[in-house]
This record gives structure tokens, sequence and C-alpha cells, in this order.
């Protein structure tokens, strides 16, 4: 089985572009084979690491594994291997973003200016009835976050000659620091302190968002949500976020699935369970009776002499598992209901009934002194057929 690149690089699954980075250059150091010389073991790891990060940094390629796992990214069974002709050139460009002790190695990688800043990621939660979650449902949210500004289109500048080269960075964006040690020459690379890493200043701000290329709205978006998600799980819309300044990737929309209860059914797991109240006599004389299930009411025959706390099985009538074709239960569970208060008339022929024969016996207790089967035992009996 394949680790997953999460674990691999031992970062959340939420976690930027940035910190992926972070960890992948950690690992990489740590497990780089010019630091191992002849451990095919960290070889293997480095191999690893890398093919997490050329998934986790690509947006494209990370969105297909979030949904579909490494097959997602791999096409799944009887695909080639990974390529790791690359390996180097990966390795490369992130210790040329952040610095490294292996600089000398892969000879000199510039990242260069970059747009702006990235906006922050929103979280939301998306209402979901039991229904809803059985068959799935698209649904359109309004969030309300950074938009890019419609005057700049997020340029943050009023015009395209408003702005010049940061005098800094002379427009590369950062700046560097070279070091010597015993390991070799280390490169420091920042972001440029006065221009925020984008190579170039504004002259004359955007009235209309102060320079920001952004401003506070509202924006429509539509949310595909697959049949079987449960509360807790979690959908991940790339790029729905908070808008970028000055033309920063925007961030990321979280949405967070939550249940709406049932007006009659409860869940657990996959299965669904009611409560069905029948009266004495229609468990004593047996009778036909409505269950609510997801695709609407069925009639279920109960016989003569139907007991309290008996379960019926509607198989396949729960909720679907996600990504699969299983289906779960329902379960009805027959309570007898007990009338509190009786009239003369009934009072009287309940006492004649009370000295009937039928009526003298008693279920037979076990060792524990119970007449009855645990709940549990009695869903295990409906499933067996017992």
């Amino acid at each position: 089985m394949q680790e997953d690149y999460y674990a691999v690089l031992e970062v959340e699954r939420t976690a930027t572009i940035e910190v992926i980075k972070k960890a992948y250059r950690q690992k990489a150091m740590q497990h780089h084979p010019d630091r191992n010389p002849g451990d095919h073991v960290a070889e293997e790891r480095f191999k690893v690491c890398t093919e997490a990060y050329d998934v986790l940094s690509n947006p494209d390629k990370r969105a297909r594994y979030d949904q579909f796992g490494h097959a997602g990214v791999r096409g799944g069974a009887g695909a080639p291997p990974p390529d790791f002709s690359s390996i180097f050139d990966q390795f490369r460009d992130i210790f040329g973003a952040g610095g490294g002790a292996f600089e000398d190695l892969f000879g000199q990688a510039r990242r260069g200016a970059q747009r702006g800043r990235p906006g922050s990621d929103l979280r939301i939660k998306l209402p979901l009835t039991l229904n809803e979650i059985a068959t799935g449902v698209e649904k359109t949210v309004r969030v309300k976050k950074f938009v890019a500004c419609d005057t700049c289109h997020g340029s943050g500048a009023d015009g395209d000659d408003a702005f010049e080269t940061c005098t800094t960075c002379n427009g590369q964006g950062e700046v560097r620091q070279v070091t010597r040690s015993i390991l070799g020459q280390f490169v420091s690379v920042h972001p440029c302190p006065t221009c925020g890493g984008e190579g170039k200043r504004i002259t004359k701000p955007c009235a209309a968002c102060a320079g920001e290329g952004r401003q506070r709205g509202e924006e429509e978006i539509p949310i595909a949500v697959p049949a079987g998600v449960l509360e807790g799980h979690y959908l991940t819309l790339r790029g729905n976020g908070n808008a970028g300044a000055r033309g920063g990737d925007p961030g990321n929309l979280r949405v967070e699935i939550e249940e709406i209860p049932h007006e009659h059914l409860s869940r657990e797991g996959l299965d669904l369970y009611f409560d069905l109240y029948v009266s004495m006599p229609e468990a004593l004389l047996g009778t036909d009776a409505e269950v609510p299930t997801l695709d609407g009411s069925v009639t279920v025959r109960l016989e003569a002499g139907t007991q309290s706390g008996k379960i019926l099985r509607l198989k396949g009538r729960g909720l679907p598992e996600l990504g699969s074709r299983h289906f779960g239960d329902e379960y009805a569970r027959i309570h007898v209901w007990t009338p509190t208060k009786m009239s003369a008339e009934e009072t009287m022929l309940v006492e004649k009934l009370r000295t009937m024969p039928s009526f003298q016996q008693r279920p037979r207790l076990d060792a524990s002194g119970n007449s009855h089967k645990g709940f549990f035992a009695k869903v295990r009996d409906a499933v067996l057929g017992t």
C-alpha cells in the first residue's frame, strides 16, 4: 500500500504551498543521496518525498489526489511507475526558492518576483438533509470574502504605467545572503523587504481599493456534493477563498458538511433507525404498518403476537457509502404503546383479559433475570435472519 503523500511530508491536508515547500526542503536535506552515500533506504525515501512534493505542489494534481487518492495522479492500476528523471530539477527548484546547503550541487536557481500576496483560506458549513446526503446534491452558496477590485482588476495600481522597478532587489523580488561552512556554501534567499517579493512598487495606487487590488464583496459559488458524505467530511474548493492582494493567488474554500436531523429517522454510520409504535391490539392480532424511508414510506407486515423491541430490517434502505455502490440498512424497532388512561369499559375488558390463560404466561428469564435480548443482539438477529 502506498503511503499518504501528506503523511510522507508530515503536513496537514490543509497545508499551504509554502508549508509544503518547507516540509519538503527539510525531508530532502535529510534523505538526499549526497548526504547518505550508499544508503539505499535514504535514497528511496528521497524519491518518495519528491514524488509527494511533485503532486502536492501542483494545484491540479493535488485536487485529483485529494478526491481520488493515488489513482487520481497515477492513472490507477497498470499505470507506469513514476518518472524520477526530473527529481533533481525539482530539488534544485525548491532549494533555489528557499536556500540550502546543496546550492553548489545544482548551480544557481532563482525564484524570481512573485505576484502580490496570497489570499487566505475560508471555511463555511453546509447543512444537508439525509435525503441530500443519500442522493448527492448541487448547492449554490453566497460567500462574503475579498474579491478582486473591479477598477484595477486586482493589480492595485491606477493604470499600467503606475509601477516602478524596486531598487532594493533590482526587480528580482528577492535578496540573497551567501555564507560558507564546512558543509559547503549556503545561500539564504528571502523575499525583498521593500517590495514584498513583487519586484516592483506602485507609484499611484488605485483609489477604489487603496492599492490592495481587492475589496470586500460577495460571490456565489456552486458546490457539487457527492452522495454518501457524512457530518465531519469536508470538500476543498481550490481558488475560491479570499482573493490575493495585488494579483496574488486566491486562497481555498473549505466546505464542512453539517447534517440536518431527520424528522423521523436517526443515523448510525450508514444505517438508519426508526421507532415504530403500535397499539396492543395491533401487536396481538398483527397489522400492516407504514415505515418512512428516504425513498418514501413502505408497508411492513407485523405478525400476530409481535413483541415490543422486535427489530425489522429493511435491507439497502440506508445511506450510500462514499465512492462505492454499497448501501447501509434501515432498522425499525417495534414499541408496543400502552395507554395511560382508559375508560371504565376498556378497564373492564382488560381486567377480563388478564384472567384468561394466554395472559397468564410469563417469558422465561435468563440467568441474569432478563426476559428479552438486548437491542444490539436483536439487530444482529435481524441481520442474520434469526
